[in-house]
């Protein structure tokens, strides 16, 4: 198996203000944009030539990978028009593939943090003979995904989407977001129109007698969809919770890259990541958060799992708790935000006007 499609084309808007001015995949996460992992990843599994299905700000990708060559690979870009949905957007790039009719293919969402073992997925794919093979992974409260059940030799049985009764809940295996199919199926998707995989493409092939395999592997699954995930999955990148070549230092308690500033006694903790050209001045206390390139964490601030955009500013002893602060939004002293507050793009807060306690 030597060639992937990555689909990169939504528009994150549960993730926004960090999608405002980029695409989701282009997120920084533990210190590089979030795909640059997933590129890593396949690397290391040994694909060599992946496909980027575009359209959202799809302009962003190629400036900065160009043509992968930086990270031993062959990229190519195919940007859609319109959005086309994950099968449309899968057909869309179907000219781009090398493979022949019966070579497996592997295709992953742009926004699943996985320690997915890739390799076990395409030797799964082919000693079954499967036309599709899916990574599975068990969740706790399936009600928000597409559950996927299976015999006991892991062929699918049905798919089931989003649950809403306690009878509908016919098992924890849910579609973890990575497939390899085979390259004579994704011929068969509908092309030039919006087809989602999960509601057409593989109830239909189920229909019509393929085969479709389910591969459980749950040793670290997390999708980046909302802005509390997100900030979660760089910490754990960080913390060597979730695996990645990726990363641009050392695994541990926090992650400073080049040209960033943090005073001596600023603490850094559970996963933190300082982008390039930030600063975190005297007295501030940072956990399990983000800092992106160019902001200013003031002497004294508190901030705990939260993401605090480009160029912006936090500042002097402000408290912010689950809280994403947008590109260059500026942050007065004295204030408080937590409980998924987001603060937009070049918003301006006044010092002490925001606060959920009588003693903050």
């Amino acid at each position: 198996m030597t060639e992937a499609i990555l689909l990169v084309g939504g528009k994150g808007t549960r993730l926004r203000p960090l999608t405002v001015h980029t695409p989701k995949p282009m997120v920084r996460a533990a210190g590089v944009p979030f795909l640059t992992h997933q590129l890593a990843r396949a690397k290391a599994a040994g694909v060599d030539h992946i496909v980027l299905a575009t359209s959202y700000l799809a302009e962003v990708f190629e400036p900065h990978f160009g043509d992968g060559s930086a990270l031993g690979l062959h990229l190519e870009y195919v940007t859609e028009e319109e959005p086309l949905g994950t099968g449309g957007a899968i057909r869309n790039v179907a000219s781009r593939l090398h493979s022949g009719p019966d070579d497996p293919v592997l295709i992953f969402n742009g926004d699943i943090l996985t320690g997915l073992d890739i390799g076990a997925l395409v030797r799964t794919h082919g000693t079954t003979g499967a036309d599709v093979s899916l990574h599975l992974t068990k969740v706790t409260d399936p009600r928000a995904y597409g559950l996927v059940p299976t015999d006991e030799t892991g062929r699918v049985l049905a798919f089931l989407e989003k649950p809403q009764t306690p009878e509908e809940i016919v098992t924890d295996q849910i579609n973890a977001g990575a497939y390899v199919f085979r390259r004579s199926v994704i011929d068969t998707i509908p092309h030039g129109r919006p087809v989602s995989v999960e509601r057409e493409t593989f109830p239909e092939l189920l229909a019509t007698g393929a085969h479709l395999q389910g591969m459980v592997d749950s040793t670290y699954w997390l999708d980046l969809g909302t802005p509390a995930a997100f900030v979660r999955g760089s910490a754990d990148l960080v913390l060597g919770r979730a695996p990645s070549p990726a990363i641009p230092g050392r695994c541990g308690d926090r992650l400073v890259l080049p040209t960033a500033r943090v005073a001596p006694d600023a603490k850094l903790a559970g996963g933190t990541v300082v982008g390039e050209g930030a600063f975190v001045a005297e007295g501030a206390r940072v956990f399990g958060s983000t800092i992106l390139p160019g902001a200013v964490i003031e002497p004294g601030a508190v901030i705990t799992d939260s993401l605090i955009g480009t160029r912006a500013r936090v500042g002097t002893r402000s408290i912010l708790t689950d809280t994403v602060i947008g590109d260059g939004a500026v942050i007065g002293a004295d204030n408080e935000l937590r409980s998924g507050a987001r603060i937009w793009c070049d918003a301006h807060i006044p010092p002490a006007a925001l606060r959920f306690s009588s003693d903050a």
